[in-house]
């Protein structure tokens, strides 16, 4: 493998290395180390980098190509989703329970054996969301449980997706379904999904390459930034939402 560059943890203001010098193999692994102060997390983000590992490793920053992108007016809100917002019960707020949410989706699933959300992880999130940065989308049922939901940051007019977690059938799909129709009316365009899977494909999500990914960034995310903590919009109807229709 060749010779990573070295980010120093000292020096949280230090410049990232173009993203174009990204490893093919593995797909987009670009520096290592550094430290996970906001200063360097809101730089990477702006630059279409962030950070992946597990417990025990360096900090590993990632910038993969092609990147998995969910533009908010592809939607696919399908009709059984539109029925389970309609009849669930469910209901879903804004940034009341970050914490609460992260160390939900760090919880080890089945066939896994860990996480990636560390410890480090957790805090540096954490003080992203009360920096008004870092935003979660929460699903809860009839009884007032925390049933499932997601997290990502905000940056301008982009929201950068990081993970999402579920207790009961549909409820991150609930949560995420409402968070994009709440995006789409705050003029949002696109959701950085990271990678291709094939849950948030089927929701929409797409590969583009990176330069244009970059040059995306480098438009909306100098857009005007709305901190938190967010709140859903009074009459937010998401059963009834028609992604292309609502499109600025």
């Amino acid at each position: 493998m060749p010779t990573l560059p070295w980010l120093d943890p000292r020096t949280p203001d230090q410049a990232f290395p173009p993203v174009e010098h990204a490893l093919r193999e593995p797909n987009g692994l670009l520096a290592v180390a550094g430290d996970l102060h906001p200063q360097r997390l809101l730089a990477a983000y702006r630059h279409g980098i962030f950070p992946w590992y597990e417990d025990g490793q360096p900090i590993l920053w990632w910038s993969p190509d092609p990147r998995a992108v969910l533009f908010a007016d592809e939607f696919r809100l399908h009709r059984s989703l539109r029925k389970r917002l309609r009849n669930s019960g469910m209901r879903v707020t804004l940034d009341t329970q970050f914490r609460a949410v992260m160390q939900a989706c760090g919880a080890p699933r089945d066939g896994q054996n860990g996480t990636w959300i560390t410890p480090d992880m957790l805090t540096a999130y954490d003080t992203l969301h009360r920096l008004g940065y870092a935003h979660c989308a929460e699903t809860w049922d009839r009884d007032g449980h925390l049933v499932g939901g997601l997290y990502g940051l905000a940056i301008g007019r982009v929201f950068f997706g990081e993970s999402m977690f579920s207790r009961v059938a549909d409820a991150s799909k609930i949560a995420l379904a409402t968070l994009v129709c709440q995006l789409q009316n705050w003029g949002f365009e696109m959701i950085d999904c990271q990678q291709a899977t094939g849950h948030l494909m089927r929701f929409g999500a797409r590969e583009i390459p990176r330069a244009e990914f970059v040059q995306r960034l480098q438009r909306d995310c100098a857009r005007e930034h709305l901190p938190g903590p967010w709140q859903l919009q009074e009459h937010l109807h998401v059963d009834q939402w028609n992604p292309l229709a609502a499109r600025r």
